[in-house]
């Protein structure tokens, strides 16, 4: 078992910054990428930026890129999104996944924290 805890979200202006930081804790050794994903009211859960717990290879939606940076702390088991030069569309519950050796897919999330950019 993995377990996930976002924290950092919050309420910012348009062209504003914020960090969400994702604890993880249980079955470390076996995280194979980790993820952040993001839901606003009315749409779909979507894809926002990724890294590989090792060797941290990176990834981002074209929405994100330029803007978003996903980085990973292995010593303090911590995945993190800054988020610059934010936008009123990026108002969404961010959610951290995990994918590991023993699953298909995101197999582990979390409770979701909410950013709120106004205009």
């Amino acid at each position: 078992q993995v377990q996930l805890d976002e924290s950092g979200g919050g309420l910012v202006q348009a062209g504003g910054s914020l960090r969400l930081s994702c604890a993880v804790s249980g079955r470390v050794f076996s995280l194979l990428v980790m993820a952040w994903f993001r839901q606003a009211p009315g749409k779909e859960r979507e894809f926002v930026a990724a890294i590989s717990w090792s060797p941290g290879t990176t990834m981002y939606a074209d929405s994100v890129k330029g803007r978003f940076a996903i980085s990973r702390d292995n010593a303090k088991n911590t995945v993190y999104l800054q988020m610059d030069g934010l936008k009123p569309e990026d108002t969404a519950a961010y959610y951290c996944a995990a994918k590991t050796i023993s699953g298909k897919g995101y197999d582990y999330w979390g409770q979701g924290t909410q950013v709120t950019v106004s205009s």
